[in-house]
């Protein structure tokens, strides 16, 4: 395992230098809490507490965090290797949602599938609880580069719903499920509470400071990403250009050559030499422009939508996706470190142009 330091900047290893120390033992040493690779948290107790079921895999982790010590058990409803935006499923999931004592969702308009279970609890004055993550939450508008066609979510559904990729804004949705968890199981609220304040405080925290000095040290102010329009709340967190080569809100819809010309242009006028792809979506786009364009390389990006069954198996959740996946390739895309300095030991060769 490498042993680099961002030495150069910081006098002290911050949270993300002890992260990318290693993919595998520091990842799993640091996520022991996190429960078990099925991707449920580990109820802490006899089995028997309160089932909690989860639309999308950052705020399952969130719920899973907020919930550990306590019997309550979270459940992530997304299949390992999926993306959880754009997933169409089957009858069982709403089975799933009405055998729950509690139902942790993103909003409206952002997953069909939950709005359709939403409402059949509804129909069917089914009592489990809900708990929207997005109540309170200040959402940007859309990008001007999406499709003119999308909706988005919020008042007049002009909004963008990737909040989450602002790790302060995601602080919302940490408070949001503390509280559906306390009006759930009030006898534990003292530990929900304390978890989530620690949660907020010693990660989210961390991650966007240590993003700030990702983005602070860069030269260039655009990063080409070929992946869907998830991403505009990095750049409006940290003053940076996110220019997405699918441009619809979900992880699908096809390339256009139009766009394939605009990210050309973008890649020779900002001198980019490597590009992020979407884990979850189709590398045709990014192989493309590896072949047409003076790019080297792709790297992974995610919205923290799914998980990989390696990412599972090691108890990866929105940190350890953070500062494996998301910085080392933010780093390499902004010119910041050569790929070979980039991530944990051997990062470079498991992700370049990966498959």
């Amino acid at each position: 395992m490498t042993n680099r330091t961002r030495s150069e900047t910081s006098p002290s290893l911050s949270r993300r230098d002890v992260l990318l120390a290693g993919s595998g033992a520091v990842a799993t040493g640091l996520a022991g809490c996190l429960g078990g690779a099925t991707n449920r948290a580990d109820p802490g107790g006899s089995g028997d507490g309160p089932v909690v079921v989860a639309s999308f895999f950052s705020f399952f982790d969130f719920a899973r965090k907020i919930a550990d010590g306590t019997p309550v058990e979270v459940r992530n409803l997304i299949p390992t290797g999926l993306h959880g935006h754009g997933w169409e499923p089957n009858a069982s999931i709403t089975r799933d949602i009405i055998e729950a004592d509690a139902f942790v969702h993103v909003g409206p308009d952002f997953q069909p599938w939950a709005d359709r279970a939403i409402q059949t609890l509804k129909d069917d004055n089914v009592d489990t609880q809900l708990v929207n993550v997005r109540e309170g939450v200040e959402l940007v508008d859309l990008a001007a580069s999406l499709d003119p066609e999308e909706e988005g979510v919020g008042d007049g559904r002009g909004k963008d719903p990737h909040f989450w990729l602002d790790p302060d804004r995601a602080k919302q949705s940490v408070d949001n499920i503390t509280e559906g968890l306390v009006e759930l199981a009030p006898e534990h609220e003292s530990t929900f509470r304390e978890n989530a304040s620690t949660y907020k405080s010693e990660v989210l925290e961390q991650i966007d400071r240590d993003y700030q000095s990702i983005f602070d040290a860069a030269d260039r102010d655009v990063v080409q990403l070929a992946a869907h329009n998830a991403f505009q709340y990095v750049g409006a967190r940290y003053g940076v250009q996110m220019r997405p080569l699918v441009v619809n809100l979900a992880a699908s819809g096809d390339v256009k050559p139009s766009d394939i010309t605009e990210a050309k242009r973008v890649i020779d006028e900002n001198d980019i030499e490597y590009i992020g792809a979407g884990v979850f979506e189709t590398r045709k786009p990014a192989e493309q422009l590896v072949a047409e364009t003076a790019v080297e390389g792709y790297y992974p990006v995610t919205p923290y939508a799914g998980v990989r069954e390696d990412w599972v198996e090691n108890n990866w959740g929105y940190e350890e996706i953070a500062y494996q996946i998301n910085m080392p390739t933010f780093e390499v895309v902004l010119g910041n470190r050569p790929p070979e300095e980039a991530g944990y030991d051997g990062w470079n060769e498991e992700w370049r142009n990966f498959q």
